[in-house]
């Protein structure tokens, strides 16, 4: 005999929600009219959907999440106030929630690039934005991240027939992901300061971290995400070893990210931000790429880049005097566009991101392609 609704809401609490690959990660997408008022009691229940903590295996087997920060994100989601529409154009605003795997942490400080890349597609599918007077083949959504306070713009093609987006297009591909698929364009604008209100935090496009393993040059760059930048070569040196997981590296690795957020004016204990990734110039046979990085999420090294490192570095190359300009390869420019192209390559493949500065040299904005796809919706247990 099958209960009714009401009796599988006494035994167990549920939250509808949508699940979704936004580039190369997943996460649940939730409506924040779903959820409490008071969010001090939002921590529970993302802890409760992603199955964490799971100090003993970090596999995340008792909810949604998959063991890794890539795969252990939230986004939660609501229309845009009259105000915010009127003023800004902005069609809905979001807050990304990183889970701790093993232990509870919940990081609200950053932005998830990847995930952003879904937020007009989720916004559309939920009758948060209206479609019904569009008669173009894309359609582009504004959003306000909370976490970064920045406006976020997502735009991708439409089916007409359903008025929804069309993500089965075989338009692109990207790096870490099998298959074609719809072309989502991301334009963060002016993310120079998304945490510290300054694109160079220290006031200088490259520092020196000076700890107790010696000294390392960083850019300590804050665009979309917060993230320092260091020199592959320099930390193969000091740790004696090429190996991404090796535990000696990790922690060198960890130590200059704690230097550079106190550095930076943030919170060193605050895992997900800044983010740190090592760089290094691409190999001499190696035509594809500008310039090659590693970066770590949660400090663990990952599989591609988390995007808004990616979009960060994209901006930190054209930056004279950073880390990243010095060891970019210097490409002829073709001509006079304002955009900006690099091409990054990550352990997963190639990634390229622009990025737009006005005549002052300012930071206008941050651009990449991503693609999408849909994989649930319905209610999540917590």
């Amino acid at each position: 005999m099958n209960s009714s609704p009401s009796t599988v809401r006494r035994l167990a609490r549920i939250i509808p929600a949508t699940f979704l690959r936004g580039g190369t990660s997943k996460g649940i997408f939730l409506q924040q009219s779903h959820l409490p008022r008071d969010k001090t009691k939002w921590d529970e229940i993302f802890l409760g959907l992603m199955g964490s903590p799971d100090a003993e295996y970090g596999r995340q087997l008792n909810g949604m999440g998959g063991g890794v920060s890539s795969l252990s994100k939230i986004c939660v989601v609501q229309p845009a106030s009259s105000k915010q529409r009127e003023a800004l154009g902005i069609d809905v605003e979001y807050t990304f929630v990183q889970v701790g795997i093993r232990d509870s942490s919940i990081d609200y400080s950053g932005n998830c690039g990847n995930l952003s890349s879904m937020i007009g597609v989720f916004a559309l599918d939920e009758g948060m934005v209206d479609n019904t007077s569009h008669g173009s083949d894309h359609f582009t959504v504004r959003a306000f991240n909370t976490n970064t306070q920045k406006i976020v713009d997502t735009t991708f093609p439409i089916d007409h027939e359903s008025g929804l987006a069309d993500l089965t297009l075989p338009e692109t591909c990207i790096a870490g992901v099998s298959g074609e698929a719809s072309q989502i364009q991301l334009d963060f604008y002016r993310p120079s300061g998304a945490r510290t209100g300054k694109l160079l935090p220290s006031g200088a496009p490259m520092v020196q971290l000076e700890i107790a393993e010696g000294t390392f040059r960083a850019s300590l760059v804050d665009a979309t995400n917060p993230t320092v930048f260091v020199d592959q070569l320099e930390i193969i040196k000091a740790s004696g070893t090429e190996d991404p997981s090796d535990d000696k590296r990790l922690r060198l690795l960890e130590v200059l990210r704690r230097e550079g957020a106190i550095r930076m004016g943030l919170d060193p204990n605050a895992q997900a931000q800044p983010k740190i990734a090592m760089l290094n110039s691409p190999k001499a046979t190696d035509d594809a790429a500008d310039i090659e990085i590693l970066a770590l999420s949660m400090g663990v090294p990952h599989k591609a880049v988390p995007m808004t490192v990616g979009l960060c570095l994209g901006v930190a190359v054209n930056t004279r005097g950073t880390l990243p300009y010095t060891l970019r390869r210097i490409t002829p420019v073709l001509d006079t566009s304002k955009l900006k192209l690099v091409k990054l390559r990550h352990p997963g493949g190639i990634v390229e991101v622009g990025a737009t500065f006005d005549t002052q040299g300012e930071v206008e904005s941050a651009s990449v392609i991503r693609t999408g796809r849909r994989l649930m919706t319905g209610q999540v247990w917590y």
